[in-house]
């Protein structure tokens, strides 16, 4: 009898509008006026195993996405520890004055205790919401 391999662990990051729902995401904001939105954001643990797993969640607002990680600091960072098959949310605000497009990234980091270097791993699994800020 063969038996199948077991699929890899995955992480997964995910983002809702203020209502907790994938429908209503803020597009075009007025700088000075409306230019603060609440979003949620959050993560599933799916890396099996009976431990938990550590993340951090950075915030990054950009005018030029050109890659990921996204090149810059972070405006706001996320810790959290999850079991597997766990959820974590929590809400975010986030404000924007200046007049110009933007994208407002939140990267999935995963703290990798199995290699020689114990540090933070970027997940390659982040989320992205484009806005325009007018006047």
């Amino acid at each position: 009898m063969i038996k199948p391999p077991q699929p890899s662990g995955y992480n997964t990051i995910y983002l809702l509008d203020s209502q907790k729902k994938a429908v209503d995401y803020p597009i075009t904001l007025v700088a000075n006026q409306n230019s603060t939105f609440n979003l949620w954001i959050g993560v599933v643990n799916n890396m099996g195993g009976s431990g938990n797993q550590t993340y951090q969640i950075l915030e990054k607002i950009t005018q030029n996405l050109l890659n990921f990680p996204v090149d810059g600091q972070p405006t706001q960072t996320y810790n959290l520890s999850l079991s597997n098959g766990a959820t974590w949310q929590t809400p975010v605000s986030v404000t924007q004055n200046q007049v110009g497009n933007y994208s407002i990234v939140f990267e999935l980091w995963h703290y990798n205790t199995d290699s020689n270097v114990m540090a933070y791993q970027f997940t390659n699994d982040y989320c992205v919401l484009n806005i325009q800020v007018v006047s």
